[in-house]
């Protein structure tokens, strides 16, 4: 097999053109047979594989830069740069990283878990090489989902402003995660089908061909006819207005055509953008049928018939946000659902074909998506903006300007809050409660279970005093009866879901869970343990405050999320305010970025377990003999 030769670039370049498809095919089978196992990013890589074997045949990385956006379709790249032995521990803990990780490998320069950063990075890369002196190549991808991230709109803008040499790959396989949306995605299919250009600028460059020696002011007529060319026939020619060298579309499966691609662009002054086209799990049918469902798949599956092997038990927290949201739309019409082109990944597939006319995906846009949210708001109307805390960062001052300072009902549906497992730091859904709960008019939940879930989904539907947002994990719920009629909760009502004496647990969300399995251990060396849920992270309740430091109860606050702005400085910030030294000891989250690992390895590493709970309770009785001793 070619394959088994190839340890690095080096390798290679030394094979023949002829022989990249043979590799191409290699390559896949290997990615097809080891994600199988693994889980991981199936799809998206096997799009990219002769267009990442075309960097690396033509480029020399790393002194040449690869910016890849986002980075889950850098698998091919980590294969050609010496990492393939290490394919087994994808997304494990202390294994390969599912993303382009720059202390992986020399040749990750740029990493990145969320979209359309790339050519902001390409830009910067290229003005630093220009100031220093240096004449490397700088090759951004990026996929035209990506472009409808405002982001990738900013750069282009200032690239072709600042007409400094890089290319860049626009990746078209007319997807993201969800099928594409809006004016750009329609726009590149008028670019992809439209045969009459496709076809005369084939001619033309077949003309020129065939004249020798083309120089001088004839090159140059020849290559303004040709731009008139583009512009007879495509309407706008959006990339050349905004100042890049087009060129495509390029097969993005046909390396030779892509090599030839990249050197054309090498010869041009200033930026270019290639406009390829490829296949989202192009080589193995399940993905190319469904590419949706295959970008991203965390579990292992079967090769031959492509079943994904689910975990059994209760539903995901997703599902039931999902399922609980149309019961919800049934009785009120005022209820409509935004994504940022997660539709599948925040549970909303079946709302959308329940609701078409009610259910909105405005592309990888989390900024927009606020403000939109606002003023559906505004009048009248009860939007629910599903999006992961990790993407809601992007989206901070759209919701302290727009939504929370207008005070308007938008309802915030959270998903993947707290660990995420193998999508690791760039995915962590660690700091919401910190970045929200400052916020004027904000109110902050969060479930201990999946019936709680659907009780806090009716509380917010029912709460009209402004914006409300409820925060779920990624990960199956526990499997408790389901209410069928959905009370809503009082806002800022915490509840004791266990009475003790020894000490108190105040957790939020799955912790709530540890916080139980806590108290029975100490449970069995005659300690009771009081356990609060406290489900509201903003307001708090402060009767059951309180009522803790009358009982001069030490506490813990058990949270899956930073410490540092978390639900333990507003206790905190609470006492202090009112002139109370309560005991309370902190734990969540250090200030550190979390890596990838399975859930449970992510808790057990920063102490969010029940036996670590323990030691900090028991540590509370070696404090009251200290405080005992000192009395």
């Amino acid at each position: 097999m070619l394959l088994d030769s190839i340890h690095s670039p080096t390798d290679l370049k030394r094979l023949s053109m002829s022989e990249l498809p043979q590799l191409a095919q290699e390559i896949r089978q290997f990615l097809i047979e080891k994600l199988s196992a693994t889980g991981g990013h199936l799809a998206p890589n096997l799009g990219v594989v002769e267009l990442t074997l075309a960097m690396h045949y033509l480029y020399d990385s790393p002194s040449d830069k690869f910016l890849f956006d986002v980075g889950h379709q850098a698998y091919v790249h980590k294969m050609l740069t010496g990492r393939m032995d290490r394919f087994d521990t994808l997304r494990q803990k202390d294994g390969l990283c599912g993303f382009v990780k720059r202390t992986e490998s020399e040749h990750d320069v740029w990493e990145a878990g969320h979209s359309s950063t790339s050519l902001s990075g390409a830009m910067g890369m290229a003005l630093a090489r220009d100031m220093q002196g240096r004449a490397n190549k700088v090759i951004a991808v990026i996929g035209d989902g990506a472009l409808t991230g405002g982001m990738a709109l900013e750069a282009l803008n200032h690239i072709g402003h600042e007409k400094r040499k890089l290319t860049v790959v626009l990746n078209d396989n007319e997807m993201s995660i969800a099928p594409n949306v809006g004016a750009l995605h329609n726009y590149l299919g008028k670019v992809r089908s439209d045969k009459t250009y496709r076809k005369a600028k084939d001619e033309f460059e077949w003309l020129l061909r065939k004249v020798p020696a083309i120089g001088g002011k004839l090159a140059k007529t020849a290559e303004r006819l040709k731009d008139s060319l583009k512009y007879l026939v495509v309407p706008g020619m959006l990339f050349e207005e905004f100042g890049l060298k087009y060129l495509g579309p390029v097969d993005g499966h046909d390396t030779e055509k892509l090599i030839e691609a990249f050197r054309q662009a090498d010869k041009c002054e200033g930026p270019v953008l290639i406009h390829i086209l490829t296949v989202k799990g192009k080589g193995y049918s399940p993905a190319e049928a469904d590419s949706h469902k295959w970008h991203g798949i965390t579990g292992s599956y079967k090769i031959e018939s492509g079943q994904v092997l689910k975990p059994v038990g209760p539903p995901m927290y997703t599902e039931v946000f999902g399922n609980t949201l149309i019961e919800l739309a049934e009785k009120d019409e005022r209820i409509v659902a935004i994504t940022p082109a997660m539709p599948g990944g925040s549970g909303l597939l079946g709302f959308a074909q329940r609701f078409p006319g009610r259910m909105f995906d405005v592309g990888i846009a989390e900024q927009h998506a606020a403000t939109m949210s606002a003023a559906l708001a505004m009048e009248g109307m009860k939007p629910v903006y599903a999006v992961y805390s990790t993407f809601l960062q992007r989206a901070y001052d759209q919701v302290v300007h727009d939504i929370c300072r207008h005070n308007a009902n938008v309802i915030f549906a959270i998903d993947r809050a707290g660990f995420v497992g193998g999508d690791g730091e760039t995915h962590q859904g660690v700091y919401d409660i910190a970045y929200l709960r400052h916020i004027p008019n904000l109110v902050l939940m969060m479930p201990k279970d999946e019936n709680e879930l659907r009780r806090m989904m009716a509380t917010a539907v029912a709460y009209d005093e402004g914006p409300i947002a409820i925060r779920y994990p990624r990960e199956q719920g526990r499997g408790v009866a389901m209410d069928e009629q959905l009370a809503p909760i009082p806002i800022g009502s915490w509840e004791v879901v266990r009475e003790g004496d020894y000490a108190a647990i105040l957790a939020i969300g799955p912790m709530v869970q540890v916080a139980e399995e806590a108290a029975e251990l100490l449970k069995r060396e005659g300690l009771s343990v009081r356990v609060v849920n406290a489900r509201f992270v903003k307001p708090l309740d402060e009767a059951m405050l309180a009522q803790l430091a009358k009982d001069r109860l030490p506490m813990l606050v058990l949270e899956e999320t930073a410490v540092s702005g978390g639900l333990g400085s507003a206790i905190l910030e609470h006492y202090a305010q009112h002139g109370l030294q309560p005991t309370v000891q902190l734990a969540g989250i250090p200030d550190r970025f979390i890596e990838h690992a399975t859930i449970k390895e992510q808790r057990a590493e920063v102490g969010l377990t029940a036996e670590e709970v323990v030691k900090h309770l028991r540590s509370f009785a070696l404090l009251k003999r200290q405080r005992q001793t000192a009395n």
